[in-house]
This record gives C-alpha cells, structure tokens and sequence, in this order.
C-alpha cells in the first residue's frame, strides 16, 4: 500500500484546479445505460471509484472509451447487455447501487450485488427498494444479492408519488434515473438536493428525459419513450474544492481554487469566514487568504443534509479546529462511525475527546508528526491537513482511500508548495 510522507510548516500558495464530481460522476456514468446511443462525459475525474465502475459497465456490456483530453470518456451501450452487477466488483463501492435504476427502466430486470464501501456507517438499500416497488418492480433479496424484475403484465416501470423516510442522495438518483423511462409521471418528495442532483439531471434532460424541480425537495418526472446520446461536463467537485480551503485555511497561504463554485459550499464558507479565514468569489473559482493556524478561531457545527454542513467536510474541519484556539463541538448527524479519524488526529497530538455523535475539540498550540493510518475517503483528508501543519514528518498510511475520491491530491499540494511525497510500499 502506498504511503504519504508530509513535512508540514509550509504555507500554501498559488492555483489549484479541482476536478469532476466523483459524486456526479459515478450516477453520471450508470446513466450511460440508459439508451443504446453514445454518451460522452468531459471532465471525468481520475478515481479508483471512477475505474470500478468503468470496469462494472465494461462487465455488462457497455463499450467504454477515453479521449485524449482530460477527463473525457465516452460510453456505448448499444450492443448486448448483461444486467448483473457481481459482488466481486461492486464490494468496495457502495455507488454500485446506482445501475439498479436505470437496468431496470431499460431492460426490465437486473441482478445487484448488495453494496460495500468504506466503513464510516449504514446506508442501507432499503429506500431503493421500497422507491423502485412503487414504480412496478419485483425486488427479492436473494445470497447477497438484489433480484429485480417488472410485475407480472408489465413492460416498463410506472410512475409513482415516492417518499422516503429519510434524504437519500443515491436514492434519489436511482429514482430519477428509473423515471425518466417509465410510463407517466413520477413524483419525488423528500428529494435530496446536493448540487450533483441537478447535474445528474441536466445530463439527463439534455438525452431528452422531462424533469422538473431539481434541485428542490420536489422533483417532478415525466416518462418518455426512449433516450438518446449527448455530451455532458461532469459538475466540478465541491468536496475537494473545501477540503482545499481547508487545507490553505490550517496551513495558511493565497490560493485559487480553480472551477470551484461557492454557492455549492456556503455553509463551509460561512465556518471558515467565522473562523478569521477570507473567502472570495473570483471569476471560475474561490480565493482563500488564511494566516495559518495561529490566527484560526475554533467553530462549533453540526453537519446535516445539503444545503446544511456537509458531512464529507465534517473530518477536514475538525482537523483545522484542532489547531484553532478555543473549544469546538462538532455533531456528526448523518453517519454513526464517522469519527474514526479522532484516535489518528489524536496520535498526532490534538486534543479531542467524544460523547456519542459530539466531538470536542479543544485547540493545541502545534501538532506533532507521527505515522497514522486513514480509515475512510474524507478522514484521509484530514490527516494531510493535519499533516500540512504538524512539526516534523507525518507519514499517512492507507491512502488508497484517498485515491478512492481524490485526483492526485499530493500533485496538487506540491504545486502549491506543500512538502509531499507518495511513498511506494
């Protein structure tokens, strides 16, 4: 497993471009199923989630291609189709769920391997399943395994008002991905409403799909017959776009942080202001100023469903509170194990202590470096930051979880002037 060697006490400088959306990206390319025309996607980020699902599509049939700029990749589904997702390629990433939708709006039956994933929490399948069976589908849990096909006398899903009992990011991209094929019209209450719905679904409006609201906790669906081909850029990625002002926020520095939308991160935004951070809107992307970690004033926040605190910021500003002075509570509301990356922070010599879903934080005067270990995609972020700012070496072990949601992360620090090596095991 490879390995990052940081030697913190650099400031950050200079201009940073974020990548696609992995979030996007990935319903994004189990749209691609949908019809049997070419989609092409641009600004496709270099992910190891990314090449999973690739090789998923590649498995069922769908002719896959990358074009020579960056980013690109167009995608075939026209030839035969093998509506199975086995567990061997699906058990690390729980996105998998996401061709369940779109299998079974087009052909009428699928076969999903139940997902797996990192281990910060629950997400389980339940919502999908109960979304998809109003819509006219027959869906048995069976070794593991989804098995899915339409109700005796159908030929295509129907639409449906669906509830569900909680927001659900992925299970309004399944629904919506099953509805723009089915018969009549679909309403989505509850809808999530993160900034990679609406992409999602300007990618599908523009193969022809009738959707309204996204965006809004109301979408509304009206089936058509059939979908074709389009060119779509992949929404740039609003989680490594904060973990960048996180990271420049804690080390100090001026970066631009090229692409990056500042309406999709005013909540983080809104913290980092609070916490003696400047933040500017600049023509195609955010500008941050920090004098580093000995001006920082802790924040308190509690992380909640877009547009609230978002929970895959949660590590990355705990890692800048610990160097922050004062105290801070940090509620986590949205994953039960997302705090796993505390004991690390805490053998790098913060000071933070837990009570069920609240952190407290209390800011030290400096971080040590040490060896930890990452133990998710975001904690991985968290443990460069801390690294970033730490005395001395930080070796961070495990990153293939941060290769999971991060495009060369190490390249684009080092471009800003971070000492920041990947070690090869």
């Amino acid at each position: 497993m490879d390995k990052l060697l940081i030697r913190g006490g650099r400031q950050l400088n200079g201009t940073v471009t974020v990548s696609g959306a992995k979030n996007a990206a990935l319903p994004e390319l189990c749209a691609t199923l949908l019809t049997p025309e070419p989609v092409k996607l641009l600004n496709v980020p270099r992910l190891q989630d990314v090449a999973t699902m690739r090789k998923l599509l590649g498995h069922m049939g769908v002719q896959t291609q990358t074009h020579g700029e960056r980013g690109g990749m167009s995608f075939s589904a026209a030839g035969p189709i093998t509506p199975e997702a086995p567990y061997e390629l699906v058990k690390t990433m729980r996105a998998s769920v996401l061709v369940l939708g779109p299998l079974l709006a087009r052909f009428g039956h699928a076969r999903v391997s139940l997902p797996g994933g990192c281990a910060i929490g629950s997400r389980p399948v339940d919502q999908h399943i109960k979304g998809l069976t109003a819509m006219g589908a027959e869906i048995a849990v069976e070794h593991g395994y989804m098995v899915a096909k339409l109700a005796a006398g159908r030929t295509r899903l129907k639409g449906a008002r669906i509830a569900t009992d909680m927001v659900t990011v992925t299970g309004t991209e399944n629904f919506m991905m099953a509805a723009v094929l089915a018969e009549g019209e679909t309403i989505l209450e509850n809808a999530a409403q993160e900034p990679e719905i609406p992409d999602l679904a300007e990618m599908l409006i523009q193969m022809g799909a009738r959707i309204e609201g996204h965006g809004t906790s109301r979408i509304v669906i009206q089936g058509v017959d059939a979908l074709h081909g389009c060119t779509h850029r992949v929404v740039a990625d609003r989680i490594e776009a904060g973990t960048f002002l996180c990271a420049v926020a804690a080390a100090g520095g001026d970066v631009v942080v090229q692409h990056a939308r500042i309406e999709h991160l005013e909540a983080v935004v809104e913290k980092l202001r609070d916490a003696g951070v400047t933040v500017t809107k600049v023509p195609d992307g955010i500008r941050v100023q920090s004098g580093g970690a000995a001006q920082l004033k802790a924040q308190h926040f509690r992380t909640t469903e877009y547009p609230g605190f978002p929970t895959d910021m949660q590590a990355q500003f705990m890692a800048l509170n610990t160097v922050a002075k004062g105290s801070s509570l940090v509620t986590e509301t949205i994953f039960e194990n997302r705090f796993m990356h505390v004991n690390e922070l805490v053998r790098l010599g913060a000071n933070i202590q837990i009570d069920g879903k609240v952190a407290m934080v209390e800011g030290v005067r400096v971080l040590s470096g040490a060896t930890v270990m990452a133990t998710d995609m975001r904690a991985s972020a968290s443990l460069v930051i801390a690294g970033l700012v730490a005395e001395g070496e930080t070796l961070v072990d495990r990153i293939y979880h941060l290769d999971r949601g991060y495009d060369q992360m190490e390249t684009k620090l080092r471009g800003l002037g971070a000492d920041i090596e990947r070690v090869k095991s």
